[in-house]
């Protein structure tokens, strides 16, 4: 019975593993891509449109940093590092 439990374990924790090894391989192609795809814009003079800029860009002035950060990720769902740093470049 223990061996069972030692067994499965091991097997779950290998399988874990694995998956992490996964996620990770593709979150770095995923930057990589994204990446190239900023200097393919940049070589074409295109930049991203994001919507609702000018209402962010409003708050930042107004000095509401933090709703300017919430506003911004309910705009282009970026997680709340990306949207800081998004809002703090705007500063």
């Amino acid at each position: 019975m223990d061996i069972a439990v030692l067994f499965l374990t091991s097997v779950v924790i290998l399988g874990i593993w694995t998956i992490q090894s996964h996620v990770s391989r593709v979150e770095r192609r995923a930057a990589r891509i994204e990446r190239k795809l900023d200097v393919v814009m940049g070589h074409l003079g295109l930049q991203e449109e994001i919507p609702g800029l000018d209402e962010v860009r409003a708050l930042v002035r107004e000095g509401k940093q933090i709703q300017a950060v919430k506003l911004y990720r309910e705009n282009t769902g970026a997680d709340l590092v990306e949207a800081k740093q998004a809002v703090d470049r705007l500063s």
